[in-house]
């Protein structure tokens, strides 16, 4: 009998976590700021500016919030593709840090050099020696897209802990990534490269954050979260969520 009560918990702590993600409050799309509207039209980014659309880049960061002066950490940064945003965006007086952890040090060989080639005055590019961030002072956002799924259940609340440790009082901790199933697991996140947003909710306010809300801007309905996020049926229509946390 064990084995029906045990999947009987499982489905209700699913069902019961899914449910509090669907009721989350969907935040008020914020207004996009000059100075967001002023960094996409940098013609120095004007290669990636193809993907702007897609991305809904200036909806995403200005329901970050993200303005002149703050600090940022743009985790797993990929090409650079955000940083190059922020750059412009946070100005001579904020911070980009552009972060791989010592893990994730493959995936730099080639995107590292050509950031860091760049010469962005205000933008530290690094492999990082350890598995999770670290910052020489506390940050106004911690920010990783299309990751967190890849980070090993085994570390999850050691990651978000260092996360926690890593913004000021008050920072924001927002996460865009690829929606899964209601109910499926986090090991079977590395197959399909998603993960349940209800999940996702659960272990990073059981870091110590307070969710604040959700945007739908990247919401995809006709995603039925079956498919790998590589499978040409869907790659670049993902159903994902944005979730917006923060450091009390």
């Amino acid at each position: 009998m064990r084995k029906p009560v045990l999947a009987l918990v499982l489905g209700l702590c699913a069902a019961a976590a899914t449910a509090q993600v669907a009721t989350a409050p969907l935040a008020k799309a914020p207004a996009v700021s000059a100075s967001i509207t002023a960094a996409l039209a940098d013609p120095a980014r004007a290669d990636q500016a193809v993907d702007d659309a897609r991305r809904q880049a200036a909806a995403v960061i200005a329901f970050a919030g993200v303005k002149p002066g703050d600090t940022v950490v743009d985790y797993l940064p990929g090409q650079g593709y955000w940083t190059r945003i922020f750059s412009p965006l946070v100005g001579p007086r904020g911070r980009v840090f552009a972060l791989w952890p010592s893990i994730a040090a493959k995936y730099a060989e080639r995107t590292l050099p050509s950031l860091q080639s760049r010469a962005l005055a205000n933008v530290t590019a690094e492999v990082q020696p350890t598995p999770f961030p670290s910052v020489p002072a506390p940050v106004d956002l911690f920010w990783t897209v299309q990751n967190y799924h890849d980070i090993p259940p085994a570390g999850i609340a050691r990651f978000n802990a260092a996360v926690f440790q890593a913004l000021k009082p008050g920072g924001t901790y927002l996460i865009v990534d690829h929606a899964d199933a209601r109910g499926a697991l986090p090991s079977a996140a590395g197959g399909k490269h998603r993960i349940d947003p209800a999940v996702v909710k659960s272990q990073v306010l059981a870091a110590g954050f307070r969710f604040v809300g959700q945007s739908t801007v990247l919401a995809n309905p006709a995603d039925d979260h079956s498919k790998a996020v590589f499978d040409p049926a869907i790659r670049g229509r993902t159903d994902q969520f944005v979730f917006k946390f923060r450091r009390p």
